[in-house]
């Protein structure tokens, strides 16, 4: 049986201070179900830890989005160490949620716990934001968080996002935030 494999190197590689962002691969699933297995991590963004198979489907759907649709996540690495820190990006979830985020590029970032208080989530999500402008042109971008994840909403405020509506998604509370370039 043959296959192809759609390359990490079709995913560009973004740079910042103390930052690389890389397209996801194979070898990177331990870190990421070290991540997503986290309650501390979890306990915002769905609200439980992840399985195996979840975190599984992630990740391919990561590199799902760059095959499909030139966009998607970049695994989040410490540039001195090399130390994985997390994953950042912009999706096509296709969610359920009103209003519709249809056609909008919805920006996420996670940063595992070692990360936290440092700025990478800000640093990582400005180089992201940087890109997407660039990538996506003029358009509308989006987030949802939850009311309580203050530092994230920190950051998203930080890279120009604006409280826009809040609802609920999965039967729970969420603000979406929205940013024009």
């Amino acid at each position: 049986m043959s296959s192809s494999r759609v390359s990490s190197e079709r995913v560009p590689v973004l740079e910042t201070d103390r930052l690389v962002l890389r397209g996801h691969r194979v070898g990177d699933f331990g870190d990421c179900l070290a991540l997503w297995t986290n309650p501390e991590v979890t306990r915002f963004i769905g609200g439980k830890p992840s399985t195996q198979e979840e975190v599984w489907s992630r990740l391919v759907r990561y590199v799902g989005h760059w095959a499909l649709l030139g966009f998607g996540y970049w695994v989040v690495t410490e540039k001195e160490s090399g130390r994985f820190m997390g994953e950042i990006g912009f999706a096509d979830f296709r969610r359920v949620i009103e209003p519709s985020l249809d056609g909008v590029p919805e920006i996420g970032w996670v940063i595992a716990p070692h990360g936290h208080g440092k700025g990478y989530a800000t640093e990582a999500a400005r180089a992201v934001v940087a890109w997407g402008d660039g990538h996506f042109g003029p358009v509308r971008t989006a987030c949802i968080i939850a009311p309580e994840n203050g530092p994230s909403i920190r950051v998203a405020e930080k890279c120009g996002y604006r409280e826009w509506q809040r609802t609920t998604y999965k039967g729970n509370p969420t603000i979406m935030f929205v940013r024009s370039s």
